[in-house]
């Protein structure tokens, strides 16, 4: 889908002076990010610079000329960004850096995407989006292999989960793992059905006990990678808030709790079983 950011009041000329630069951006389907500064133009060195939230990583685009008085910057798909959340600013001349906010983000390529063959199952996918101070940040993900969850069906008392895989191979010996989160030695099987690169498998609630349990693919068994499970591949930077399912009601020997699967702040699959009290 297109976001559409909200369109600022008319400005006087000193008032228009003040305000945070305003960057446009558009996805591709490869996961290449354009961004384009409105009314930045002037002489001299401009940077459309990315720095990793919570570290001192920073990656410099220069910002170039383009039409109707914009400067463009270009994130192409094969310049790595490691997974994290990238807080984007403008350097213009010999300016401080200043922190950008969004205009219009043109989605639509992430819909429904699918990679196509010549990545080497490498997943690079960077969603830009508006914090909530009203900033631009660029979320970013980087994964090979990757597990694309995709339809999950809610019945009761089990979970059934379709996905696809991507950069690995399911051989027969493959099994999804699920694993609480906080007791990591704790894991229960569930056996899968693959049809060449897609995979579904259930996970019964009655053998979980309360906590949070996340969900693994394992496609080569014992014997090879363990792949968490998450929902990438789509246009939408935080799943947590949005995707919501139903949550059943489970009797269990410490009594009455609620299980129900959501997506993680990184947008990883996971069950939660919550007591009631």
């Amino acid at each position: 889908m297109m976001t559409l950011a909200p369109q600022p009041a008319p400005q006087h000329a000193d008032e228009d002076a003040a305000m945070p630069p305003r960057a446009d951006c558009i996805a591709d389907s490869a996961g290449g990010l354009t961004f384009d500064l409105t009314g930045s133009a002037r002489s001299g060195a401009a940077y459309l610079l990315l720095r990793r939230r919570g570290g001192d990583e920073e990656v410099s685009l220069p910002l170039t000329p383009a039409a109707d008085g914009r400067l463009r910057a270009t994130l192409p798909s094969s310049v790595e960004l490691p997974e994290g959340r990238w807080d984007a600013y403008a350097q213009l001349a010999d300016g401080e850096p200043q922190r950008l906010v969004p205009g219009i983000n043109d989605l639509r390529a992430l819909v429904d995407r699918v990679p196509d063959g010549d990545t080497g199952g490498r997943i690079a996918v960077r969603i830009p989006y508006a914090t909530k101070h009203g900033n631009l940040t660029v979320r970013s993900w980087l994964r090979v292999p990757h597990a694309e969850a995709g339809e999950l069906y809610v019945k009761e008392g089990e979970l059934s989960v379709r996905g696809r895989l991507y950069g690995e191979t399911l051989t027969p010996d493959a099994y999804a793992e699920v694993r609480a989160r906080h007791a990591p030695e704790t894991t229960l099987r569930a056996d899968i059905t693959a049809d060449r690169t897609e995979f579904r498998f259930t996970v019964g609630y009655g053998a979980l006990t309360e906590g949070v349990w996340d969900l693994w693919l394992c496609p080569a068994g014992d014997s090879g990678p363990r792949v968490r499970i998450a929902r990438l591949l789509d246009d939408v930077a935080d799943k947590k808030p949005i995707f919501t399912y139903p949550k059943v009601t489970l009797k269990t020997e410490q009594g009455d709790a609620v299980a129900g699967p959501y997506y993680t702040a990184d947008n990883d699959l996971s069950v939660t079983v919550t007591a009631v009290s």
